[in-house]
């Protein structure tokens, strides 16, 4: 029987972040290929497999090729049990991404050779930051024109604003690229283009060899020689502790639609990626060797199986063993529950499990008992924080189009804000739903779902705010004299919180100056 210490030695738990397109489902894919997971890689967008992505499976993603919800996936490899959470890439879906970065301890940030750093990477590596999460770069895309590699490093330290370390380095690109040298391993990787199998890979322990030009040319040989000595004296050498202080990101180059460079990268995170870590509660700091259960909600997905109308409240174990059929305190409403059939997930395929440690992500049925950032200990009073909601940019009107299927229309509200899509304010002045999202596409995400998931219909009203903020007073004269003089412009949020929606920044910097007293958050964590 292995302990918990050795079955948390074993864990890694991690996030896929990248800008949209940047190759993040395929790489994804072809980690689960190597965990023997999946047996047929299915090209996302390619409709000669019928058999599409396994980690985007809600209808609309097929639909539309894009990743919108987080999947949760887990399979072995070797000794290690690795979790993976793929996450949207794009921007209308950052919420879902920032919360997913809460539950893993390292990440893996894809970047596209020829694009570089975008917009959307940057913004997901200040999370990161923030949290002094670990972080690997993969640079994808290499049978294709890029930028130069060492061009791309420059960008990379000064866009993220971390530290990099190749540890691979490519031989060419597009037409010409010929593959990749190992300086983690000191091997050769040759590439032939196939989706499918794996290319041939040499032991090269001394870079000097004239045996090297037999394999790559004498050109790309010296090119090399040249690069990797350069490499050597620009570079430090590549320290794990560095690594995992969240200072310095190891970077790999490969191309994962073409399944090259991504067992390298596999290899040596396993090797190198933190196990679980100690999580800061609000009352201390939970470590993972503890006894004693411990565990948040970090989302929450209505809908899985279409045949059943449930949720699932996907829960990241943070200490001690969770086991089936045990008794658990929901610390928010203080009562015990038990659960008979928690599942772990490969993408959409889930099978019950009998117990889960530090690092694995549990889904567990839900009937409308749980919300972002719920607590579940054996008996403890812990509160896990850090899952914010921003304040929405865009706001609409729903308005139900089908007065027969107001119940269901209202369910389907009531469960998509609850796993966090988008935000409803219900106004004070008219009783009007308002629904506040970061982004166009989620209004489509909503219709879309409502229609086809609880069958109720809807249309948008368009109406013109410029954000919400939620508001609180020490003193309570004033909030009330606040709450009365902006009577029109008033509204709560699910959790009965008082909410104002200023409809212009000016109108936002007088109310911030003429009351004093009244403190504005933009994000709901205060």
């Amino acid at each position: 029987m292995a302990t918990i210490t050795e079955e948390i030695q074993k864990r890694r738990t991690f996030a896929i972040i990248s800008h949209p397109d940047a190759g993040k489902t395929t790489l994804t894919e072809k980690l689960l290929l190597f965990g023997g997971a999946i047996h047929v890689a299915g090209a996302v967008k390619s409709n000669k497999i019928k058999k599409t992505a396994t980690s985007d499976w809600m209808e609309i993603e097929k639909q539309r090729g894009i990743s919108v919800a987080t999947s949760v996936m887990g399979f072995n490899y070797g000794d290690y049990k690795i979790n993976i959470l793929d996450t949207p890439g794009h921007q209308d879906f950052a919420e879902d991404t920032y919360r997913t970065l809460t539950a893993v301890d390292s990440v893996i940030i894809v970047v596209d050779a020829a694009k570089g750093v975008e917009m959307q990477t940057r913004k997901l590596m200040e999370v990161c930051r923030m949290r002094n999460t670990p972080v690997i770069v993969f640079v994808n895309k290499l049978d294709r024109e890029g930028q130069d590699p060492f061009d791309l490093l420059d960008e990379l330290e000064s866009e993220l604003k971390i530290g990099v370390r190749p540890l691979s380095w490519p031989i060419n690109m597009g037409q010409r690229f010929k593959g990749v040298y190992n300086i983690y391993e000191e091997g050769l990787n040759l590439y032939t283009p196939s989706k499918q199998v794996v290319t041939e890979s040499v032991e090269f322990k001394d870079i000097n060899n004239p045996e090297l030009e037999k394999y790559i040319g004498s050109e790309d040989a010296s090119k090399l020689r040249a690069d990797l000595e350069l490499i050597e004296g620009v570079y430090p050498e590549f320290d794990v502790s560095d690594y995992l202080k969240g200072n310095i990101a190891p970077v790999f180059f490969g191309s994962a639609l073409n399944n090259f460079g991504v067992k390298e990268l596999l290899d040596c995170f396993v090797k190198i990626a933190p196990s679980p870590r100690p999580v800061q509660a609000v009352e201390r700091v939970v470590c993972p060797e503890e006894a004693n259960f411990s565990g948040f909600v970090f989302k929450i997905h209505a809908n899985m199986d279409p045949n059943h109308r449930s949720c699932i409240a996907f829960v990241k174990v943070c200490s001690g063993k969770f086991e089936r059929n045990a008794n658990y305190k929901h610390v928010r409403n203080g009562k015990f529950m038990k659960f008979s059939s928690p599942t772990a997930f490969m993408a959409q395929r889930k099978s019950t499990v009998d117990e889960a440690y530090p690092g694995d992500i549990v889904g567990l049925p839900d009937t409308g008992n749980f919300k972002i950032g719920d607590t579940l200990t054996a008996g403890e009073e812990l509160h896990f924080r850090g899952l914010p909601s921003f304040s929405p940019e865009m706001f609409k009107y729903i308005e139900n189009t089908d007065p027969m299927k107001t119940k269901q229309l209202n369910k389907g509200i009531d469960q998509l804000m609850d796993e966090g899509v988008a935000q409803l304010f219900v106004n004070q002045f008219n009783g009007r739903k308002i629904i506040g999202t970061v982004g166009q596409l989620q209004f489509e995400v909503i219709q879309y779902r409502l229609l086809h998931e609880y069958g109720a219909q809807c249309k948008w009203e368009p109406i013109s705010l410029y954000k919400a903020c939620w508001i609180e007073s020490d003193d309570a004269e004033a909030l009330e004299n606040f709450k009365k003089r902006k009577y029109q412009f008033m509204a709560k949020d699910k959790e009965d919180r008082d909410v104002f929606l200023a409809d212009s920044n000016y109108v936002l910097q007088m109310a911030q100056t003429d009351f004093p007293k009244i403190k504005f958050h933009f994000t709901s964590e205060f």
